[in-house]
Order: C-alpha cells, then structure tokens, then sequence
C-alpha cells in the first residue's frame, strides 16, 4: 500500500495527516506552540518550534500508522500565510518570524503604497498592501532592525522553512506567493516592480512553483530528523487557505467555503482574477494550476472564541477537564442558551484588527450593550455571533462583485460546533455544508502530493474522487428579521468607533 503525507503549519500548532492513495485517512498527530506577543497588536513565533512540531508529528504519524517511509510515495506542505522567516546566509533563523496577524507595520505599508502608487499596486499585485502581507514586514526590519536586516539572505514563508529543514532547498509556489505584497498574481510569477520599487532584492525570494509540481525532495538531513525516506518528492503545497479550498473540493465555480479556524476565510474559485473595485477582498493564486481565488478575512475567528475560553472561562475549562471534554463544548452549549441577539449585546472581534472589509490595524475588541440583564451565555453567544456577522460582511461583498455560490461547504475547528453552524447559516441566510473528511489544509496538499506524483492526474479529479457532501445546515428564517437588525447595527459600530480605535492604539 502507498501512502500520502500532509504537513499543516497553523498558528496554533502543525497537523500532519497521512492519507492513502484512496483518500482515506490514516492517521493523524497534532503538536502545539506558543504565540508571543511582546507589544499590543504585535504577534510572533519561533521557526524552531514549527520545525520541532513537524518532527513530532511525523514520527507520531508513522508510529500509529505503522507503514514504512518507504510507502509515503509524496508529502505536500500547507502553512499559515504571509509570515516572515529571515534567515542569514548559513540558512540560520535571525530573529522570531512576524506573522499573519501581527499589525506593526501600518507605516511601512502606507510608504510603500505611497512609493510605488496605489494604482500601480494594484496593477502588479491585485491586492493592496496590507499589515499581515509580507512586503512590510521586510522594510520594518530595515526601519527598526537595521543590524538584523543586514544579516538577510532569504526570506520564507513559514511552510517553506519547513520545507527547507525538511529537503535542505529553497523553493516556494504561487498561493503563498500571492500574499506578499511581492507578487504579480496575474501573471504568477514575482514582480520586479514590486521588488525594485522597494529595494528588496530579488535573490531574497526563493523560485515559485505551482502547487502540485514535485519541486524538492527530502535530504538526508530531513530523513534523520524525521525518519522520512531520502529522496521523497515534496510538491510545492500551498498557503493554508488555498490548500484548505482543496481539501474541501473547492475547486469549481459556484462551491464556495468558509474556513472558521483561528482567523475566518470566506473562499470563491475564480478561472480568471477577479477584482473587487473597492480592494476589500484578496484575489491570490489558487493552488490549482491555472487558476485564482477571491477571498474575505476576518483575523479573529476562532481566535476570538479561544480568547474568550483562556481569559473569561476559566470555570468551563476546570469543569471539562474534569468531565472529560472540549470545554468548546460546554462554552457553545451556554451560548445555545442565549436568545438570538443577546437582547442587544454584540461583539466586534476586531482582537487582531481586522481586514476585511476595513483594513484596520487599529480596529480593537468591543462588548456593546452590556446591561444587568446580561449574563454568561449572552455573552458566549454575542463571540459566536459576532464572527458570524464578519463573515457575513465577505458574502455581501462577493455577491456585490457577482460570485456564484450555489453551495458553501463549512471547515475549521469553528464548524464542529452545531450551534456555530446553525447561527452561521442563520446570519447569512446561506445553507452550510459539511463534507466526509474534516482534515482541512493538511488533506489538501496531501491530495496535491498525489497529484504531483501522479495518483491523480488533476486536483480536480483527486477531489471527485475523495470528498463528498455529508449533512447540510439550513439557514432557518425564524431568527433572520433578529440578526438582520443587528448586522445594521453592528457594521455602524465600527465606524462609530473607528476615530476611537486610531486614537488608544496609541496607547501602549
């Protein structure tokens, strides 16, 4: 039997999944690191326990699986976008990467915008640059770490620095490439205009592939660590968003998806780019050759529900793990308690800023119309609704730009919950669809290994013939004039707020 490995770098922690050449999961492990965050709005990790954590869960995957390394036939690698590994020129770590949600870099974002020109940006990349994007976090360090930025020979990606313990190679592909602010996207390739507007040099970035291209394979040092077999092909992968898509099938007009994990993603295929003219949405490279995807970020998904289970509910989490379980559990079961609405109680989950639709750096959390009636379960429910009204905000966007959605398919640690799902669908007034396998990015490059190594001979095919639509949450009308009222009402808050966000982030 042969065999196919995933490898997830989340925030949170890496996923690695092995599958065989059916699609069928095998086995499974999970390894967790810590997320620092030495100022407000700033956050970081360290490669080294990425690397660590890969180690970890490959061995523990192959122990419980009990195959050979010889069996795995390819490995494909997902990773949290956008991050910033610098590496000097013995290929060692310089400091701490900064990641996806880590808001420092306004300034540098605005000179680049302002060097370069917003039009132009948006003709070379199709995005405008954004705090979480790569671009800035590079001049930052030249702005504020002139001696580490000295030391620069490559800058990578989070799953490339994976890939580069993993095969001792550089090399990276299009739909990580897509969120750097660095990128032509309609052309897929990096932009020099990009690079030279800002004086970052070309060599710093590693060569793009697309994603299912067996682009490296695992060196001897790799193999020692891991217990992989030298010589395994590794394809390019794929950020996380985009290897997600795949491994929830969207990979077609009109299925769309919406990822709940740490931050929330709404997803459309694309065949073509497609832009929205007012630069709320991201249009990327998809990781299907050839083609592109639109999505809409919220940076505080699920991270705003584990927020709210470390910092306030303390008690849930002591009474689970004396129960036995998830104190998610017990956090949604109380929120399923809660009236639709919270009689009036909302949540802004702007923890991290936020994206879309505002590009925020300085957007911060709010409880609104908290009063003595207010309790527990409202507020679990105003977390759990909140999101879902972030959510809605990229689904009125994509249907303001056109995109077909005749079907949404729900992922992430988010949509395990039947109560997050049901609001979800009841907010946006869209049907949620779970599918058979719930492994996200890591079965999407999984499914991209066996494409590059010919178990299927497109992502198309490799999705036919491994993901089904399991069960379908229909969005129910009974609650919709309720959160209707209270969509309107909470996107004024932000911009009630907005001068108020921009005036206590200069507080530290």
């Amino acid at each position: 039997m042969q065999y196919l490995l995933g490898i997830d770098v989340g925030t949170s922690g890496v996923k690695t999944l092995l599958i065989d050449i059916e699609g069928h999961a095998v086995a499974s492990a999970v390894a967790e690191y810590p997320l620092y965050a030495p100022k407000p709005l700033w956050a970081e990790q360290n490669p080294e326990d990425w690397w660590k954590a890969t180690v970890c869960t490959i061995q523990q995957v192959l122990n419980q699986a009990g195959v050979e390394s010889s069996d795995i036939r390819g490995i494909g690698i997902s990773g949290q976008m956008h991050g910033s590994v610098f590496l000097d020129s013995n290929g060692q770590v310089i400091r701490p990467a900064l990641l996806w949600c880590d808001q420092r870099t306004q300034a540098e974002c605005d000179w680049i915008t302002d060097t370069i020109g917003a039009r132009k940006v948006m003709e070379y990349t199709l995005n405008p640059v954004l705090t979480g994007f790569t671009a800035g976090k590079i001049i930052w360090l030249r702005n504020n770490e002139p001696q580490n930025y000295a030391k620069i020979a490559k800058v990578l990606l989070p799953k490339d620095f994976i890939r580069y313990r993993l095969t001792g190679q550089f090399a990276g592909e299009v739909s990580d490439a897509s969120g750097t602010s660095l990128f032509d996207v309609r052309k897929r390739r990096w932009s020099q205009e990009m690079l030279e507007g800002t004086g970052i040099p070309k060599e710093w970035m590693v060569p793009v592939y697309e994603s299912v291209e067996a682009t490296t394979k695992v060196s001897e040092a790799g193999s020692a660590e891991t217990g992989l077999m030298v010589g395994t092909p590794v394809v390019g992968g794929g950020g996380d968003q985009a290897a997600g898509a795949v491994g929830n099938g969207i990979v077609e007009t009109g299925v769309v998806s919406v990822s709940m994990g740490t931050s929330g993603v709404v997803f459309a295929f694309s065949d073509e780019p497609v832009l929205d003219p007012g630069m709320r949405t991201h249009t990327f490279c998809h990781a299907v050759p050839g083609k592109w995807h639109t999505m809409g970020v919220m940076l505080s998904a699920g991270g705003s529900l584990r927020w709210y289970r470390d910092e306030i509910c303390q008690q849930e989490v002591a009474t689970a793990k004396l129960l036995g379980k998830d104190p998610y559990e017990l956090i949604t079961a109380e929120a399923d308690r809660a009236p639709a609405g919270c009689e009036g109680t909302i949540f802004l989950p702007y923890l991290s800023g936020e994206r879309t639709p505002h590009k925020d750096a300085n957007a911060r959390g709010v409880f609104f119309g908290l009063t003595l009636r207010s309790n527990k379960p409202q507020m679990a429910r105003s977390v759990l609704e909140g999101v879902c009204y972030g959510l809605r905000d990229s689904f009125e966007i994509m249907k303001e730009m056109g995109i077909p959605m005749n079907q949404c398919r729900v992922s992430g640690g988010g949509a395990r919950s039947t109560v997050w799902r049901q609001i979800l669908a009841d907010i946006t007034g869209i049907g949620q669809s779970v599918i058979n396998i719930d492994e996200g990015p890591a079965l999407g490059v999984a499914l991209m290994a066996g494409v590059g190594t010919g178990v299927w001979d497109s992502v198309e095919q490799a999705c036919r013939a491994t993901i089904a639509v399991e069960s379908t949450t229909p969005s129910r009308n009974d609650n919709r004039a309720i959160y209707d009222n209270t969509y309107e009402i909470y996107k004024k808050l932000y911009h009630s707020l907005k001068a108020d966000f921009a005036s206590v982030s200069k507080i530290s």
